[in-house]
């Protein structure tokens, strides 16, 4: 019988393709996505955090202005069907049946939460860095995971495309830390030493209820 209890996954690249966020946010300031998709690249590569890309392909670039006038346009933070990878919600639903308590959090806005809750995504609970006012790598941010999942640390699996977010924080929680390789931050870190540090390792979520169930 498997020592994990609970499964709780981050949002962005790991559950979600965040392709038609980034790429409306491109349209939106009137830089190739092919320009704004290489400087993301180069942003992941770096280390920065990922709101510097419009810092870069934008010098001067006032995020929460241009956030506001988006809004004022009528954009809506949303998550869509179609956003989500294919293996995503089969997933979910898959470690639910099997018996496994499922979380969802992220360093998201609260909107997420909203649009996710609204999807009838299958998960037992659903959260954000927004509502619980504290972002990864923090160790509070794992720790209110913790305590959102109701059982021990060392019976939760934490699953994300990011080392230094997800995987290393994770683990030095005392979870058991699931690196998924997508998204851009998956490809470039999947590359790094670091990526040994992870308990599992995988190109898809398929399967993943079957790997957790053999861990004793």
């Amino acid at each position: 019988m498997s020592r994990i209890r609970c499964v709780v996954f981050d949002v962005g690249e790991t559950l979600v393709d965040e392709t038609r966020h980034w790429g409306d946010w491109a349209d939106w300031m009137g830089v190739p996505r092919f320009t704004f998709s290489a400087a993301f690249g180069a942003v992941v590569e770096r280390g920065w955090h990922h709101r510097r890309v419009f810092e870069l392909v934008r010098p001067g670039f006032d995020y929460a202005a241009e956030h506001a006038r988006r809004e004022a346009a009528g954009w809506r933070y949303t998550l869509e069907p179609h956003d989500f990878y294919p293996d995503a919600l089969p997933c979910l639903a898959t470690l639910r049946a099997a018996g496994f308590r499922v979380g969802i959090s992220g360093n998201q806005p609260e909107a997420a939460e909203t649009s996710l809750a609204a999807l009838g995504v299958p998960a037992d609970f659903i959260a954000s860095s927004a509502s619980w006012g504290v972002e990864k790598p923090d160790p509070r941010f794992f720790a209110k995971a913790i305590e959102a999942a109701g059982v021990p640390a060392s019976t939760i699996a934490y699953v994300g495309d990011r080392l230094d977010n997800d995987v290393l924080p994770a683990k030095a929680a005392g979870m058991l830390a699931v690196f998924i390789r997508r998204g851009p931050w998956g490809v470039i870190q999947g590359a790094s030493p670091d990526a040994t540090a992870a308990d599992l390792h995988l190109e898809t979520l398929s399967g993943l209820a079957e790997a957790l169930g053999a861990i004793g």
